[in-house]
C-alpha cells in the first residue's frame, strides 16, 4: 500500500481511538466520584438572574427552594421591573416563606457582560461568605449545595458544572442535547480528570472574601465570557476549577433551529478567543474528519464503492455505539432520533469550527464583540490571592 493511504487510516484510526478514551475516561470519573460528602454546611446565597420567561422555568426556578441545606438565602436580579418573569419569581417567594429570598431590579451597567451587569447588585447585597452564580434554565436537585460544597477542595478556587441537556421537545432540541451532552459535558469532564478543569457559567460556586479580593465581579465581568475569564483568574492563582460528579440539568424544551446554530456559534467564537489553543483541534472532535480520513485511505488504497461504504458503516458503529452507552449510562436522554441527532452535530461541527472564527454575535437581543474575551481584554489584571486550606468550609 501506498505511504499515503497508510497515513491518512493511522490518523482516522488516532481520531477514533481518541473519541473511545475521552468517553472511557469520562465513565469512570463518573464512577470513581461516588456520592460527595460535604465536610460542613456553611450559609450559603444562591444568587439568580432572570430575563424573561423560559421553558419549565417555574420548575427551574422553583427548584432552589427545594435544597437540602440547613441555611441558605435566595437573590434573584432582574434589570427592568416591567421583565414579564417578574410577577412570576414574586409568586414563588410568596409560596416558600421559610426560606429567605429577594428580588432585586435594577439596570447597572459597569461592565461588558449583561448577564454579570444583572448580577452587580445582588453579590453587593449577598449576606454569606459562600455564593453561588446559578443561571435561571438549571434545575437545582436537593443536593444541589452539597454536591458543590464537597467538591471544594484545599486548591479549589471555583466549582461549576457543565449543563445537561434534559427534556428535549423535538429534533433541533435534541441536536442541542447532543452538542451538550455527550459531547460538551464528556470534554469538560475529561478535563476535569485530567486536572486542567475549567469553568462553565451555568454554575459558578464561589467563596466570596477570595473573588472580592481579587476585584469583585468587576476581575470577569469586561469580558465577554465569564467564565473564561473566571479559568484565567483561578488558574493565575494557582488554583484549580473544580466540577461537580454529575452535571446538573437543564430543561431544553423545544428550540428553533436558528437559536440552536447562534447559541453554538457564539459559544464558538468566545472558546476561539478565549482559548485559541484549545480551540484548533476542536475540527477534529466529531466523527466527520475521522470518517473522511478512512474514506479517503480506502479509496486511495483501491477499495471497491461496496468496501468503502461497508467501512464507513463499520467506522460510524464504531464511534456511536460506545457514545450511545456513556449517554444511557450517565441518565442522559437519548430518545429515537439520538444518532441522527449525534450524525448531524458532527456533520456541523467542522462548520461550525469555520464559523467560530468570526468575532461578532448576539446574545439576549445584546450585539457583543468576542474580541472583548481576550486576555487582558478586561485591561486590568487581577490575582486572586486565596486563603484556602483545612478550614476552607468554616
Amino acid at each position: 500500500m501506498e505511504p499515503l493511504p497508510l497515513v491518512l487510516a493511522a490518523l482516522g484510526g488516532t481520531t477514533t481511538a481518541l473519541h473511545w478514551a475521552s468517553l472511557s475516561l469520562a465513565w469512570t470519573r463518573s464512577r470513581r466520584a461516588g456520592t460527595p460528602r460535604a465536610t460542613g454546611t456553611p450559609p450559603v446565597t444562591i444568587l439568580r438572574p432572570v430575563c424573561g420567561l423560559e421553558y419549565r422555568l417555574e420548575d427551574t426556578l422553583g427548584s432552589t427552594f427545594a435544597l437540602d441545606w440547613p441555611d441558605y438565602e435566595i437573590v434573584f436580579c432582574v434589570a427592568r421591573g416591567d421583565d414579564p418573569v417578574v410577577p412570576l419569581v414574586r409568586d414563588l417567594i410568596g409560596r416558600h416563606p421559610q426560606v429567605p429570598a429577594r428580588l432585586l431590579v435594577g439596570n447597572e451597567r459597569p461592565s461588558g457582560n449583561p448577564k454579570l451587569d444583572n448580577l452587580f447588585k445582588g453579590w453587593a447585597a449577598a449576606r454569606h461568605d459562600w455564593v453561588v452564580m446559578a443561571d435561571s434554565n438549571v434545575l437545582l436537585p436537593p443536593d444541589y449545595l452539597r454536591q458543590l460544597m464537597a467538591s471544594w477542595g484545599p486548591r479549589t478556587g471555583l466549582v461549576c458544572s457543565p449543563p445537561v441537556g434534559t427534556d428535549p421537545v423535538g429534533f433541533a432540541a435534541e441536536v442541542e442535547a447532543a452538542f451538550l451532552n455527550s459531547h460538551a459535558a464528556r470534554w469538560q469532564m475529561n478535563a476535569d480528570a485530567l486536572g486542567f478543569g475549567f469553568a462553565q457559567g451555568k454554575t459558578m460556586f464561589w467563596r466570596r472574601a477570595d473573588l472580592d479580593r481579587a476585584g469583585g465581579l468587576m476581575a470577569i465581568g469586561r469580558e465577554a465570557a465569564e467564565d473564561a475569564a473566571s479559568t484565567r483568574l483561578v488558574r493565575g492563582a494557582g488554583l484549580k476549577v473544580s466540577l461537580v460528579p454529575a452535571p446538573f440539568a437543564q430543561p431544553l424544551g423545544p428550540r428553533r433551529w436558528a437559536d440552536v446554530w447562534r447559541r453554538q456559534v457564539r459559544w464558538a467564537r468566545l472558546r476561539r478567543v478565549a482559548f485559541p489553543a484549545a480551540y484548533i483541534p476542536e475540527i477534529l472532535s466529531g466523527s466527520a474528519a475521522s470518517l473522511a480520513l478512512l474514506t479517503a485511505a480506502a479509496f486511495l488504497a483501491g477499495f471497491g464503492t461496496a468496501a468503502i461504504a461497508a467501512l464507513a458503516l463499520l467506522a460510524l458503529a464504531l464511534w456511536y455505539a460506545p457514545e450511545a452507552a456513556l449517554a444511557k449510562a450517565m441518565g442522559w436522554p437519548l430518545g429515537r432520533r439520538g444518532l441522527a441527532a449525534m450524525i448531524l452535530r458532527d456533520a456541523a461541527i467542522p462548520i461550525l469550527w469555520f464559523a467560530g472564527l468570526g468575532d461578532r454575535f448576539e446574545w439576549r437581543g445584546n450585539a457583543m464583540h468576542a474580541d472583548i474575551a481576550r486576555p487582558g481584554g478586561a485591561r486590568r489584571a487581577f490575582v486572586l490571592r486565596s486563603t484556602l486550606g483545612a478550614g476552607a468550609h468554616r
